[in-house]
C-alpha cells in the first residue's frame, strides 16, 4: 500500500460516500448480464422440478412411484419431493435443496471470483483505488455485495417455487417431517426461515471466493478456481474414508435446513452449519483482506 493510500484509509470517506459506493456496486454487480443469467437459471430449476412432478403424477399417482423415500432418503431435503404433489409449498424446501449442492453455490462463486480480479482484469482496480475508498473499504464492499447476491440468489428459488408450487398443486397445511401438522401461515414463515438460513449457509463460499479472487488478475482464472474448489470439496465430502475430515467441510451441513421441518426444531447440526460458515467467513475474510491490502496494484 502506498503512502498516500494509507492517508486515505486513515481519514477515511463520510459514510455517505461509503453508501454510495456500495450503492454503485450493488447496480453494476445486478445489471451485469451474467448475473441476471446466473438468477434466470436458478429460477428455472423450480419451475423445471414443478413441471416434472405435475406430469409424473397427472394420473393421480405419487412422484417415484409412492412413498416418501421416493425423492431422496433419511429425511433430507430431497425427501420432500415426494410431498409436492400434496402441498406446492414442498416445492420451496426442494428447490432449495436442488440448487444448493451445486447450482447456488457456483453462482455466489463466480460473482465471489470475479469481485477484484474482474476489476483488474478489465483496468478499473485502480481507479477504484484512486476515489477516497481505501482497500479495506473497497473489499468489505464487494464482500457486501457478494453477501447480497446470496441472499437475492436464494430469494429468487424460494419465490419462483413458491409461485409455481401455488400454480400447479394444491396448498393448505402441510406435515412436517416429525409427522405433525401445521397451519399453512406457520409453513411459510419456515420457508422464509430455510431460505435465510441457505443464503446463510454461503457466507463461507463468498469469503473463499473472494480471496481466490485477490490471488490473480484474472476474472475468469478465478472464477474457475472457485467453482472448481467447490466441485472437489464437495466429492471429498462423500468419501467414506474421510469422514473425520468431512464435518470441517464447509458444504457438509449444508442440508441441515430440513431440520426446521421438525417438531420440535433439531438445532443441532443448524448451528454447527452456522458456525462453520462464520469461521470460513473469518478466515478467508482476514486471509482476502491480508493479501488485498498487501498487493502491488498495477491494473
Amino acid at each position: 500500500m502506498s503512502p498516500a493510500e494509507g492517508l486515505k484509509e486513515l481519514r477515511g470517506p463520510s459514510p455517505l460516500w461509503s453508501f454510495g459506493l456500495l450503492r454503485s456496486e450493488l447496480l453494476t454487480t445486478f445489471r451485469r448480464w451474467r448475473t441476471l443469467a446466473l438468477l434466470g437459471v436458478l429460477a428455472a430449476v423450480p419451475v423445471l422440478v414443478g413441471i416434472a412432478v405435475r406430469i409424473e403424477t397427472s394420473d393421480g399417482s405419487s412422484f417415484g412411484g409412492g412413498g416418501p423415500g421416493g425423492g431422496g432418503g433419511g429425511g433430507e431435503g430431497p425427501a420432500f419431493i415426494a410431498q409436492i404433489s400434496n402441498n406446492g409449498l414442498f416445492l420451496v424446501f426442494t428447490a432449495l435443496a436442488a440448487t444448493l449442492p451445486f447450482f447456488l453455490p457456483m453462482a455466489i462463486g463466480v460473482v465471489a471470483g470475479d469481485a477484484i480480479a474482474g476489476e483488474a482484469s478489465a483496468g478499473t482496480l485502480r481507479y477504484l483505488l484512486v476515489a477516497p475508498a481505501g482497500r479495506t473499504r473497497l473489499l468489505l464492499t464487494k464482500y457486501a455485495t457478494v453477501i447480497a447476491f446470496c441472499l437475492a440468489a436464494t430469494l429468487v428459488v424460494a419465490v419462483t417455487a413458491l409461485a409455481v408450487g401455488a400454480l400447479l398443486f394444491p396448498v393448505g397445511d402441510l406435515t412436517t417431517i416429525s409427522g405433525t401438522r401445521i397451519t399453512y401461515a406457520e409453513g411459510l414463515g419456515r420457508a422464509l426461515l430455510i431460505a435465510l438460513v441457505v443464503a446463510a449457509s454461503l457466507v463461507g463460499v463468498a469469503a473463499l471466493g473472494l480471496f481466490v479472487s485477490t490471488l490473480t488478475g484474472s476474472g475468469i482464472a478465478a472464477m474457475a478456481t472457485t467453482v472448481g474448489l467447490l466441485i472437489t470439496v464437495q466429492i471429498l465430502d462423500q468419501i467414506p474414508q474421510l469422514d473425520a475430515l468431512q464435518p470441517y467441510f464447509f458444504s457438509h451441513y449444508w442440508l441441515s435446513f430440513a431440520d426446521l421441518m421438525r417438531e420440535p426444531v433439531y438445532w443441532d447440526d443448524l448451528m454447527k452449519n452456522l458456525g462453520l460458515q462464520a469461521l470460513y467467513a473469518a478466515v478467508f475474510g482476514s486471509a482476502a483482506w491480508a493479501r488485498f491490502t498487501a498487493k502491488d496494484i498495477t491494473a
